[in-house]
């Protein structure tokens, strides 16, 4: 398991206990494995960029959207639901009267809690709640020999062996990476099991088809039980809206599938700003809550009260040759934007943290990162996204990059925790033990604080140059790979029921002798 000596001034105390008084005791906690920080609660304010009139002018612009030009449901059963509730239905074109889309998004719970197979590592979404789910669906890896490839199942197991073991990971996700190789019908049973074997922290589902996200639930009733799953939340996912204004018959048999099993469903348009929006921050703001608001709407027609979180992806396009771009200020301006709205409608809420536009884990990679996580902790969002591993608009999934954004979110963990004034009264005393001109590092204070004072990652380097040299002058890229290779060789399987496993392997078996080797 990982070592808590590479993560000492972190909040460690969230999530263990001190085994025992003084030095001994504190040498034991650095010693011990680490398990997984708790929910995070956010104990900062959140950033109000704009006014309340100016939300209040985006909301309304949003219903008008809706209620004028409409939002297209393309299915052969969704337009039907929408009539019946009393939307004004033309074909696939779904007007909606904002008093009916407010009566239907308000009946979503606020908060909820999500279910792992460790309920150790079971979180809470939604409130000042925040957890941090690694990326998700990249076809390419950029390996531990810095190769970049297609991506394997092997390749899927490591992610999904070093989610389980980087604390500050709340979730495994699910496809980190495509396994290649797999027949893409058999695809998604490989992906699954993955991520529920190699990890006992949360998962999130399939939805690239109805029958697929049916295998999911089957293999989630395996693992937790029928009757736990029918009353309780155990997988999240992520369904995306065409933007503009299409929801397609894809998005919505998935939408149909988990809300009727009481599942939370993320509602994220995927908008390239300026290409599928117009060419302005706020105008793309207006369209894409518009765009959310609707899918979560239908929701509450699959199964009133079900969970779901409020999303949006929105990265600018580059002007000149369309490409996506990632780290700009503009994306952390609407992220701010859309957790106003957010909050206003009172629902948990979805963004993503370090998805980058660079090729490799260097120094642009940190640049996008640090933009947009800043944004997504101060816009309060609950499930932060793709802040693992993230590489070139999300085509490849780094080992490096996954590890180094893990030790970073250690760091954003203690920074949105906030300040601690439970020791304050002994840093006076230390003042005053010390006096002028004195040195604090010995003092009793120090001693009983040291290990969890300040951030101390260990893969950022502040040697000397010397030091630094004699070490092999690594650069952070070839750190974050050696430190994937120790965590992969040091790794635990977490426990699993061997009727559970043997269910598990029993449901793929048959269902792979059932399905096609190709897609028809």
């Amino acid at each position: 398991m990982a070592n808590n000596a590479d993560l000492v001034g972190t909040p460690a105390a969230a999530g263990s206990r001190r085994s025992g008084g003084g030095r001994d005791g504190r040498r034991a906690l650095r010693a011990a494995p680490q398990i997984s920080f708790p929910t995070l609660v956010r104990n900062i304010p959140t950033y109000e960029m704009l006014p309340d009139e100016a939300v209040e002018l985006i909301h309304v612009e949003s219903l008008k959207i809706l209620e004028e030009v409409g939002c297209e449901f393309r299915d052969e059963t969704a337009p039907a639901m929408w009539k019946a509730a009393g939307a004004d239905v033309q074909g696939t074109r779904v007007r909606i009267d904002r008093n009916l889309l407010m009566s239907l998004i308000s009946t979503v719970p606020p908060e909820f809690t999500l279910h792992a197979r460790n309920p150790e590592r079971t979180v809470r979404v939604g409130g000042r709640n925040q957890v941090f789910v690694p990326m998700y669906g990249a076809p390419f890896v950029r390996d531990l020999d810095n190769v970049r490839r297609y991506g394997s199942l092997a390749d899927l197991n490591n992610f999904h062996r070093l989610a389980q073991m980087l604390p500050a990971l709340h979730s495994a996700s699910s496809i980190c990476c495509e396994p290649m190789e797999v027949p893409v019908p058999k695809r998604h049973l490989h992906i699954i099991h993955s991520a529920m074997t190699y990890s006992d922290k949360p998962f999130m589902g399939i939805v690239t088809s109805k029958e697929r996200a049916e295998d999911v639930m089957r293999m989630a009733g395996i693992v937790f039980g029928d009757a736990f799953v029918k009353d309780n939340t155990v997988v999240v996912s992520i369904t995306n809206c065409n933007s503009p204004l299409v929801w397609d018959a894809t998005m919505l048999d998935a939408m149909r599938v988990y809300a009727s099993h009481n599942q939370p469903v993320i509602l994220a348009p995927f908008a390239l700003c300026g290409a599928s929006t117009s060419a302005s921050s706020i105008g793309a703001v207006a369209q894409v809550n518009a765009e959310a608001l609707a899918g979560v709407a239908f929701t509450q027609l699959v199964r009133k009260g079900a969970p779901a979180i409020y999303g949006q992806f929105m990265v600018t396009v580059d002007m000149k040759t369309g490409a996506p771009m990632g780290g700009t200020p503009e994306a952390a301006q609407m992220m701010f934007v859309m957790g106003q709205l957010a909050r206003k409608y009172n629902l948990p809420w979805r963004t993503s943290g370090f998805h980058v536009g660079s090729k490799l884990n260097d120094a642009q990679a940190g640049y996008e990162a640090n933009m947009l996580m800043h944004a997504a902790i101060l816009s309060g969002a609950n499930y932060i996204w793709h802040v693992a591993g993230w590489l070139e608009a999300g085509l490849s999934c780094g080992y490096s990059k996954f590890v180094t954004d893990a030790e970073q979110l250690v760091g954003w963990y203690k920074y949105a925790g906030g300040l601690k004034f439970d020791d304050f009264k002994d840093a006076m005393a230390a003042v005053r033990e010390v006096g002028p001109a004195g040195h604090f590092l010995g003092t009793a204070h120090t001693l009983e604080h040291f290990e969890k004072a300040f951030f101390m990652p260990s893969l950022m380097d502040f040697n000397s140059f010397e030091q630094w040299s004699a070490e092999g002058a690594k650069d952070h890229d070839t750190r974050g790979r050696d430190k994937a290779k120790a965590l992969l060789a040091a790794y635990e399987k977490p426990a699993m029921d061997e009727g559970i496993a043997e269910g598990l392997a029993d449901f793929i078996a048959r269902r792979e002798r059932e399905l096609p080797n190709s897609v028809n």
